[in-house]
């Protein structure tokens, strides 16, 4: 029991860490980099008190060295799923009972751990397994991860701290209960931060978790359940399995217990998810929350007003930091004709100093797409391209998966704007864009908001401030994130929450206290300290007729 209102220290957004040659940060990381690399770990599941070793061992390979085994992982089958589901029942009312001072200092000390002594092993790992630069690693793997774990412990005592008005001789009170039964955290490959979040932010607010990752996130994600473990989170609180999507939902969406899915990936499953809940709907002991964030077809918007090089950087940035397998990374641009000569010359040119490779080589920009399945799918939409006289790639357009999944950052003008890579999501480093002309700038905001169906991040770039107030407006549904003169990626805790809408997710904001809220089932208490005695009210008391009454 809380003796104290107490205020958790005041969340800074972690500084990023810059890695210059001869700096102390880069040599550390290098070493743990070639360290792991020359391991090859046994990844077990995390059931409540167990660790579970199946057997069934799955490699571990590089993406950018597919031929290089860094560890094997147990994979488990519908039984691993239902012992973690009980797990997390039983350890439920211990943990949902805690002071939330408690549970909030588990997390604030796992953040601590990341900033410190975790760091270069949960940068290396995600570099390793995911194919991430140093400086893509950092400010996901350790900053943003950092960032949640501290913002979300400020933001959940903002929630504990929103309480009704009191009349005289009554205390109104509003309590956040955790939900009741266990949530399914199921998380993606791109980002370690995110694969961590899913299930720590429901866990932050008195729930207990089932956690499947991307089994290529699988090596980092060993890593985010050694921190949770080393900051003393409890046993069943956060249990971690890897087993087959569909095997797992066959006992997860059939059990009685489930309150709610926290979800990032792709709009398919999520649609395939929402339908299986609502066909066992009359299961469930409550209405589960469905929290996700999905697809998208992010858009850079130029106006004729812009200034080329911008929005020449913002391109080369937004569409293949991470080889394009952000979220929010830039997969159409919109270019208009009176600066686009200007704006390609400056592209080719950065994308001509592109390095790509293994990422313990600093110098590389680019590394690996996830996997074969990617990197097929990538391969296929650009061999389609070189073959279409209505489109031209005027960068990249080369592929190479003999040591690593390796595509080459390519950019393809497409004279219609409905081409077909102008609207479909391909997630990985490969831009299209539609040079309009400069004066059909309005209808050009038209085509953009009509040609997805996703609503996740766009941008738009001009000085002319009429244009961006267009803008701003026309496109008002076409982007979860909005930004104005700057890249479409790079969202910040606490600064740009992030989510969209439309075919792009439930749009409930990580990074706000607006995600942790759907964590909670608030109780309304009133006390009345002198209740009535008598059940007449004043209007039924006798009395004289007013006068003038007949």
């Amino acid at each position: 029991m809380s003796n104290g209102f107490f205020n958790v220290p005041i969340p800074v957004n972690e500084p990023v860490k810059g890695y210059a040659p001869g700096s102390k940060e880069r040599e550390e990381l290098l070493n743990t980099y070639k360290a792991l690399r020359e391991q090859q770990l046994d990844i077990p599941m995390y059931i409540g008190s167990e660790e579970v070793r199946t057997g069934n061992l799955m490699p571990i390979t590089p993406p950018h060295d597919h031929k290089r085994v860094i560890g094997n992982y147990h994979y488990g089958d519908a039984s691993h799923v239902t012992q973690a589901i009980e797990a997390a029942l039983s350890a439920r009312e211990q943990w949902a009972n805690m002071p939330w001072e408690s549970r909030a200092a588990i997390f604030l000390k796992a953040a601590d751990l990341l900033a410190g002594p975790f760091r270069a092993r949960m940068n290396a790992a995600t570099m390793l397994g995911q194919s991430k630069n140093a400086y893509q690693a950092e400010i996901d793997a350790a900053c943003e991860l950092i960032d949640f774990l501290r913002f979300n412990a400020k933001f959940m005592t903002d929630i504990y701290k929103m309480q009704p008005e009191s009349l005289p001789g009554m205390w109104n009170r509003l309590e956040h209960r955790p939900l009741e039964g266990f949530v399914f955290a199921l998380t993606p490959f791109n980002f370690t931060s995110i694969a961590a979040n899913l299930p720590a932010a429901p866990a932050m607010m008195g729930n207990v978790v089932v956690w499947k990752p991307a089994n290529t996130q699988v090596y980092s994600a060993n890593v985010i359940m050694e921190l949770f473990k080393a900051a003393g989170l409890p046993d069943g609180v956060i249990n971690l399995v890897y087993v087959d999507g569909p095997e797992a939902g066959e006992v997860i969406f059939r059990h009685r217990q489930f309150a709610g899915i926290h979800f990032t990936g792709s709009t398919g499953v999520f649609n395939h998810i929402w339908k299986t809940i609502g066909e066992h709907i009359n299961t469930y002991r409550g209405y589960p929350r469905i929290v996700g964030e999905t697809g998208g077809k992010d858009f850079i918007v130029a106006h004729k007003s812009a200034n080329a090089k911008e929005v020449a950087t913002a391109i080369t940035r937004g569409a293949f930091e991470y080889q394009g397998q952000k979220c929010s990374a830039a997969s159409r641009a919109y270019i208009p004709s009176n600066i686009w000569d200007e704006v390609k010359a400056h592209v080719v040119e950065d994308l001509k100093s592109f390095k790509m490779g293994d990422p313990e080589d600093f110098g590389n920009f680019i590394n690996a797409v996830i996997d074969e399945k990617s990197f097929d799918k990538l391969a296929r939409y650009i061999d389609a391209a070189k073959k279409d006289d209505s489109v031209e790639i005027i960068a990249g357009g080369n592929h190479d998966k003999r040591v690593g999944y390796f595509i080459e950052p390519t950019i393809i003008v497409a004279q219609d704007p409905q081409y077909v890579t102008m609207c479909e999501e391909l997630f990985g480093p490969v831009l299209t864009l539609h040079v309009y002309d400069a004066e059909k700038f309005e209808e050009t905001l038209q085509i953009v908001d009509e040609t997805s169906p996703y609503g996740l991040t766009g941008a738009i770039f001009a000085n002319d401030r009429y244009a961006i107030e267009l803008a701003t407006k026309k496109l008002t549904h076409s982007a979860g994130n909005f930004y104005i003169n700057d890249k479409p990626t790079g969202a910040v805790v606490g600064q740009q929450p992030f989510g969209g809408s439309r075919s792009s997710g439930t749009n409930d904001k990580a990074g706000s206290m607006l995600n942790l809220l759907r964590w909670t089932s608030a109780r309304t208490i009133k006390e009345t300290f002198v209740p009535p005695v008598d059940y007449r009210y004043p209007f039924l008391q006798s009395g004289s007729p007013a006068e003038g009454a007949i």
